[in-house]
């Protein structure tokens, strides 16, 4: 059987929500969805396509770079509404294939694997992406566009090359034309997988063109790219046996989170969002029912300090306030003292286990006490929210820990 996987993506996700919500057309509407309260240096999280094709328009930028246009609409985010419409969008996926064949790659942008489903509803792979598409317009007013091939690679390649690009939004790489659609991009970094980095490594060895990649010596890239040489060649030459059945799963999980700070933050200041961080980190690690083996701090300054980063083994395992506050407090004080713009948490090398192996230079009973009185204000957070039990410090001028809790993904809930 001929394998199809499609690649589906809503057009300008956020904005297009809103349009929606207001009833306007996204393709006359100069709306941005982004907060009108906030800094000229606040992300934009979407523009509608009047405003991408007018006025040239890049979906993501800075509030700053928008153009000062009559009647432009500043939509501000609700993160909460977003998530609910895009799990109503997998919802409908799941009318037409099995969950095993859905694979949500972002929040607006799912893979589907088309391939056991062609014979049952006795169509193309065109017609049933058609028929998915159409559902999620009539059910939500959403407009999906997709991106149809016989590999995720494939797929995705001709979403991000074609399908998005003009109606009907939706387009069809294969293998057999292939090398004719790929080597025709114009630049490496427009290919899926292919980042600055790797493309300067290209260029410095001469590979400076998608087709240039894909006759390249294999054994070269192999030589300077270990596997993932190998991976590239066989990419730009239209092979790739990536199953979405066979998810990867990583040898070690890990949780991490970090925040973009709105000023210059002193050294000293920043001490309190190290603990704050720490506090919510070792909170998700219990919900895991996991304990953390090695812990990571990334700061980075203010242009041009550049950016510090170091991780460190514990010498238990452990989910306990004492020992990871301790670590990222010992990592932190190695940090130079430059201004601060964006830090970094990560507990690393978790472990499945809610079994805490003893240390002898820990007093056990304090352990304890510790643990037991985290795991009381988890019940009151999960009750009454996130801001219901803070640290005393997190009411100084200085705590993100309110605001951060109120937000999702740095945008507001």
């Amino acid at each position: 059987m001929e394998r199809r996987v499609a690649v589906i993506d809503l057009k300008s996700f956020y904005s297009s929500v809103e349009c929606v919500c207001r009833h306007l057309d996204m393709f006359k509407t100069p709306l941005v969805c982004c907060d009108p309260y906030r800094s000229e240096s606040s992300v934009v999280m979407s523009v509608t396509p009047y405003l991408k094709e007018v006025y040239g328009v890049p979906n993501v930028c800075r509030k700053r770079d928008l153009p000062k246009i009559k009647g432009m609409i500043f939509a501000r985010p609700r993160m909460s509404y977003y998530l609910k419409m895009a799990a109503e969008v997998i919802r409908i996926f799941r009318k037409y294939v099995a969950e095993e064949d859905i694979h949500v790659y972002s929040v607006d942008e799912s893979f589907l694997n088309l391939t056991p489903y062609l014979t049952l509803y006795q169509c193309s792979a065109e017609e049933l992406v058609e028929k998915i598409k159409k559902d999620i317009y009539q059910t939500l007013g959403l407009i999906a566009t997709a991106g149809i091939g016989d590999s995720l690679f494939l797929a995705k390649c001709a979403l991000d090359q074609q399908g998005k690009k003009k109606a009907p939004y939706t387009a069809t790489w294969t293998e057999k034309d292939s090398r004719e659609k790929l080597w025709q991009i114009k630049k490496l970094t427009a290919i899926w997988g292919i980042a600055n980095g790797t493309e300067r490594h290209l260029k410095r060895i001469g590979v400076r063109t998608p087709k240039e990649l894909g006759l390249a010596d294999k054994n070269l890239l192999e030589e300077e790219f270990g596997v993932i040489g190998h991976q590239l060649h066989y990419l730009l030459n239209g092979h790739d046996e990536s199953d979405i059945r066979s998810p990867y799963i990583p040898k070690e999980k890990s949780l991490h989170v970090g925040q973009t700070l709105i000023r210059d933050y002193k050294k000293e200041e920043a001490i309190l969002l190290i603990k704050e961080m720490s506090d919510d980190l070792r909170k998700r690690l219990r919900q895991e029912d996991c304990l953390c083996r090695k812990i990571f701090l990334g700061i980075q300054f203010t242009h041009p300090y550049g950016f510090f980063g170091k991780e460190v083994t514990l010498p238990v395992a452990t989910n306990g306030r004492n020992l990871l506050e301790k670590g990222f407090l010992s990592l932190y004080s190695l940090v130079p003292n430059y201004p601060i713009r964006q830090i970094y948490l990560a507990m690393n090398s978790l472990e499945k286990t809610k079994v805490i192996q003893g240390s002898l230079w820990a007093n056990e009973q304090e352990e304890e006490k510790s643990l037991s009185l985290d795991y009381t204000l988890d019940s009151i957070q999960n009750l009454f929210g996130l801001n219901s039990v803070l640290r005393c410090s997190s009411l100084k001028k200085e705590s993100t820990a309110k605001l951060r809790h109120e937000q999702i993904g740095g945008h507001r809930r």
